[in-house]
């Protein structure tokens, strides 16, 4: 590792668990996002990288919905946290289990406002239903419907059948978003070269009825952005 990644990682553990602390005294849904939205800021500003929405205007201010995004990097919660840091939303991130257990993400993302998910365990019943508290709650969902980092060439990997069912179960429409941009190359660039800014491009989607079954929602996703 090289000197700047080090301080990096060391500097990236220390803000993480700060505000993770912080997140343990949040009460409302509307501080955990002021929280999460500050956290990011301020981790994606230390990497010199820029959030740049291409059309924020389709960024709804109001409302419920399933957010579908995909999947790049580590960082890219805190892309979304960023893009979406002027509506009322506040979503509830779809975790898988390994981000609870982490010693470096662990109680952030326990008291960020997230849902866990545990492959391994056959039984999805209590998975389900906390979906449904929050939704009920007033609150979104947000989730990468590819399931884990698209770590290939591609530039979407295939989508999984849960966020359909999701959607389905809880009469959520599904607001679509594309990050343009390999947010991964952007932030292994910035680790090696700290000096210089870089921009991560972001685009919103037209919503998505959760009724609409003319397409699967990975081609509807494509679709949205023309995606080949």
């Amino acid at each position: 590792m090289t000197y700047n990644q080090i301080k990096m990682a060391l500097y990236a553990t220390y803000i993480t668990n700060y505000y993770g602390y912080q997140l343990m005294r949040a009460s409302s849904s509307k501080e955990k996002k002021r929280i999460r939205t500050l956290y990011s800021q301020i981790l994606l500003n230390k990497l010199k990288l820029d959030i740049r929405v291409k059309n924020p205007e389709k960024i709804p201010q109001d409302g419920q919905f399933l957010l579908i995004s995909n999947h790049r990097s580590v960082i890219d919660p805190l892309i979304i946290e960023v893009a979406t840091q002027n509506s009322n939303i506040f979503g509830h991130w779809i975790s898988k289990k390994e981000l609870y257990n982490s010693f470096f993400f662990g109680l952030f993302v326990k008291n960020a406002g997230t849902i866990l998910l545990d492959r391994v365990n056959s039984q999805m019943g209590a998975f389900f239903s906390e979906i449904k508290t929050q939704v009920q709650a007033g609150d979104s969902i947000y989730i990468f419907p590819e399931g884990t980092r698209n770590k290939s060439e591609n530039t979407l990997g295939d989508f999984k059948d849960g966020s359909r069912i999701i959607a389905m179960k809880n009469r959520l429409n599904m607001l679509p978003v594309f990050i343009k941009t390999n947010a991964d190359k952007k932030l292994m660039s910035s680790l090696q070269d700290g000096e210089k800014r870089r921009v991560i491009e972001v685009e919103f989607g037209d919503i998505i009825n959760y009724k609409e079954k003319s397409l699967s929602l990975e081609e509807a996703y494509k679709k949205e952005f023309n995606i080949a």
